[in-house]
């Protein structure tokens, strides 16, 4: 009797259940961090009512030393570079790559005081997680209207200034995990120079050796984060932001590519599921 139809068989057999575990043990995680998400979402907004009595910045801070606690239940470590030109005494505008729902750690390991996000309008309505956002100051657009948006950042433009604050902004618009950076949308540097101040630019390594969302995998792993020079606005116009995005968007590539280990041949990336910006 041949043995190798059934060798077969049970080898094909043994890797799908390896490739079923995984996926179960990728979405039992990703299911719990939701979970996470929403009881300490609902605790800090008792801690930040009590604290503050209501909505300001102020409460960022608390809301950072409880997702801060995350990456200790996922065994993630992030190695900081650069984290002292973040503690800027004047308001500046901050970009960085988005890559997963993650992202949300490694932006409360380095945000900076007075640091206030922009977020889409959606993630309001999502219960204790929609409510502790708005208690920590983050300023919702409506992307579906863009004459809507355009308004929302006009006062953001005005606040910064006015009340001294920093504001987070992902100028890729969307969760990107592709190995590269999506072109970037124009409003975090309209905002930068309506209000005449810098621009930060923080850089975060590939998730894709310890978080791949097609490959299902979520393991522990190490994430790089490098924050960039400051990248002065002071006397540009709206006739310079193309420019600025560019120069942005090539400084922060250059360092993706780098801190993640991943070559780059005549500007584009070089390996599997990378794409050139377009």
């Amino acid at each position: 009797m041949e043995l190798w139809p059934w060798l077969t068989a049970a080898l094909l057999l043994l890797l799908l259940l390896v490739q079923l575990n995984r996926a179960a043990k990728f979405y039992t995680k990703i299911t719990l961090y939701c979970v996470l998400c929403f009881v300490v979402s609902a605790v800090a907004s008792v801690v930040c009512l009590l604290r503050h009595g209501g909505r300001t910045v102020e409460n960022m801070s608390i809301i950072s030393w409880f997702v801060r606690s995350f990456k200790y239940a996922y065994g993630l470590r992030f190695e900081i570079k650069g984290r002292g030109k973040l503690e800027v005494d004047h308001p500046c505008v901050i970009i960085s790559n988005h890559q997963s729902i993650l992202d949300m750690m490694g932006l409360m390991e380095i945000l900076p005081p007075r640091c206030i996000q922009i977020a889409k309008r959606e993630l309001l309505f999502l219960g204790p997680l929609g409510l502790i956002m708005y208690l920590g100051g983050v300023v919702f657009i409506n992307r579906q209207r863009s004459s809507t948006a355009m308004t929302v950042m006009a006062d953001v433009g005005e606040h910064l200034v006015r009340e001294d604050l920093k504001v987070w902004i992902y100028p890729e618009g969307t969760r990107n995990d592709n190995g590269d950076l999506l072109p970037f949308k124009k409003g975090a540097f309209h905002l930068a120079i309506q209000a005449q101040v810098p621009i930060i630019p923080v850089v975060y390594s590939s998730f894709s050796s310890f978080y791949n969302s097609r490959t299902k995998l979520f393991t522990s792993g190490t994430v790089k984060v490098e924050v960039l020079d400051a990248i002065p606005t002071r006397g540009l116009t709206v006739t310079d932001v193309p420019k600025l995005m560019d120069t942005c968007h090539q400084a922060m590539r250059t360092t993706f590519f780098r801190i993640s280990k991943m070559p780059q041949e005549n500007g584009d990336a070089v390996g599997p599921g990378a794409q050139p910006a377009q």
